[in-house]
C-alpha cells in the first residue's frame, strides 16, 4: 500500500525516538492512552510508523514553549513519519489535517516545522496540477528565452479603475509582460471589480489589438467562493488571461475550485506566508508547502527575493525557486514569482545562484520609480536580465546600457 512520508524538523525535551512515536500516534490511530478497538491490525493498516530519525543537536533552551526539561537540555533531530493513502485517501484537506494538524499541539514538542512530503505517484491520476505552468504562461504572454518582467499596481488601493488603467497603458507601452493588483485590492469602494477589469481590459485588448502582445493582467478575485466565480468568469469574458488568488487567506479548496476551472492562469500569492514559517522551528518549509498548492493547480508561487525587503535570507529564496522548478510527477511546473524590493541591480546574483530565466521578475519601485519614467524602468529591467544571462557585472552592465547605469545610480547601494 502507497504511503506519504512527512520530513519535520523538531525540538523535545525528552528522546526524539519517543516524540515522534507520540506524533505518530496523535496523527493516526493513536490516543494518550490505549482505548479499545485499536487492534494490532487495526494499527498495523492505519498507524503512522516512524520512519527515521536523525539526532542533529541539543540545546538549553526551547524554541517554543512545551514541555520542561529536567534536565535543562532540549533535543533537535529531523524525523520522517509516514502514513497509509488507506487514511485519507486523494482528500487534500484531510492529508493536511493530518500531516499539520494537532501535532503542533503535542506538548512533548518545543519547535516542530514540516519540512518535506514525499507525495506517491498516484496522486497524478486524481490532481492534473498547473493547467498552464512556466510554458502555459510564456505562451500566453509570448515572452520566451528571458524571464517574464513584471510589476505591482501601487498604491495598493485608492486608484480609481481609469486611474489603474491609465497605468497599465504606459506599461503596456513600455513593453511589461505583466501587471497584478496588490493583494490589498480586490472590490473597493472607488474601485469596483467589474468597472476595474473593463477599464484594464480595454486598454489591453486595444494594445494587443495593435501590437499582437498581449499583457497578462492578474486580477485578485480572492473572495467567497461564488464571488470568486463570478469574478473568474469576468475576466474570461473580458479577454483575460489571469487571476490572482490570496492562497492562504481562501484555503486549499476554494483554490483548487478556481484552478480547476482551467481557462486563466492562476497566480498564486502567499500574503500571511511569514506567519506560517518566519520562526525556524515552527510551520510549514516552502518545498513542502509549495508541493501542497501545485497539486491545487496553482501556476504561479512566489518565492520572494535576492537581497529582498523582507526578513528571508537569500539561500531561503534559491530553495524556493529550485523546488518550483523542481518537476512532481514529471511535470507539474509552477513559475516562480522573485518579487519584493527588486530591481536590475538584483539579476546578476540571481541568475549566478539559480541559472534560470523562467521566473516571473517583478518590481514596484524599481520599475515605477525609475528616474526616466516606468518606461525605462521596464527597459532597466530587460537590459539587466541580458547582461546577468551573458556574465555582466552590474558595473560592466551599468556602461553598456544607460537606462540600467540610471536604475544604479537610484537604487543601487551607497558607500
Amino acid at each position: 500500500m502507497e504511503r506519504i512520508t512527512a520530513t519535520y524538523y523538531i525540538e523535545t525535551p525528552f528522546a526524539p525516538e519517543k516524540a515522534a512515536e507520540v506524533l505518530a500516534g496523535e496523527q493516526s490511530s493513536g490516543t494518550f492512552v490505549a482505548v479499545p478497538g485499536e487492534t494490532a491490525e487495526l494499527k498495523a493498516r492505519f498507524a503512522a510508523r516512524v520512519e527515521s530519525v536523525e539526532h542533529l543537536e541539543t540545546v538549553t533552551t526551547p524554541a517554543i514553549p512545551g514541555a520542561t526539561s529536567a534536565t535543562g537540555q532540549y533535543h533537535r533531530a529531523l524525523v520522517k513519519v509516514s502514513w497509509s493513502i488507506e487514511n485519507f485517501g486523494y482528500n487534500l484537506p484531510l492529508m493536511i489535517s493530518t500531516l499539520q494538524g494537532n501535532l503542533y499541539e503535542i506538548r512533548q514538542f518545543t519547535g516542530l516545522k514540516l519540512m518535506a512530503i514525499d507525495i506517491p505517484d498516484s496522486f497524478a491520476n486524481h490532481y492534473r496540477g498547473p493547467a498552464f505552468g512556466i510554458e502555459g504562461c510564456r505562451k500566453l504572454t509570448g515572452v520566451y528565452n528571458r524571464p517574464l518582467i513584471g510589476t505591482i499596481i501601487k498604491p495598493s488601493i485608492g486608484l480609481t479603475p481609469e486611474q489603474t488603467a491609465g497605468m497599465v497603458q504606459t506599461l503596456a507601452e513600455a513593453g511589461i509582460d505583466f501587471v497584478k493588483d496588490d493583494e490589498l485590492m480586490s472590490s473597493s469602494a472607488n474601485s469596483p471589480f467589474e468597472k476595474r477589469v473593463d477599464a484594464i481590459m480595454e486598454v489591453i485588448n486595444r494594445h494587443a489589438d495593435k501590437t499582437g502582445k498581449k499583457v497578462m493582467y492578474a486580477f485578485n478575485l480572492s473572495g467567497e467562493i461564488d464571488e470568486m466565480q463570478r469574478r473568474y468568469e469576468k475576466i474570461v469574458n473580458s479577454g483575460g488571461t489571469c487571476a490572482m488568488v490570496s492562497i492562504n487567506s481562501v484555503g486549499i479548496s476554494a483554490t483548487k475550485k478556481i484552478c480547476d476551472i482551467g481557462e486563466l492562469a492562476i497566480h498564486g500569492h502567499r500574503n500571511g506566508w511569514g506567519m506560517m514559517t518566519r520562526h525556524p522551528l515552527l510551520g510549514i518549509d516552502f518545498p513542502a508547502y509549495q508541493k501542497l498548492w501545485r497539486l491545487a493547480g496553482v501556476d504561479q508561487m512566489h518565492v520572494n527575493g535576492i537581497d529582498n525587503k523582507f526578513w528571508e535570507t537569500d539561500d531561503s529564496v534559491v530553495r524556493s525557486i529550485e523546488a518550483c522548478l523542481t518537476p512532481m510527477f514529471g511535470g507539474y511546473s509552477a513559475l516562480p514569482v522573485v518579487s519584493s524590493g527588486q530591481w536590475g541591480g538584483q539579476a546578476p546574483e540571481t541568475y549566478r545562484r539559480t541559472k534560470t530565466v523562467d521566473l516571473l521578475y517583478m518590481a514596484g519601485g524599481g520599475i515605477m520609480a525609475h528616474p526616466s519614467g516606468a518606461s525605462a524602468g521596464v527597459v532597466a529591467l530587460q537590459q539587466a536580465w541580458k547582461a546577468a544571462v551573458d556574465g555582466l557585472s552590474i558595473e560592466e552592465a551599468a556602461l553598456q546600457y544607460p537606462e540600467f547605469a540610471q536604475s544604479v545610480a537610484k537604487f543601487g547601494k551607497k558607500g
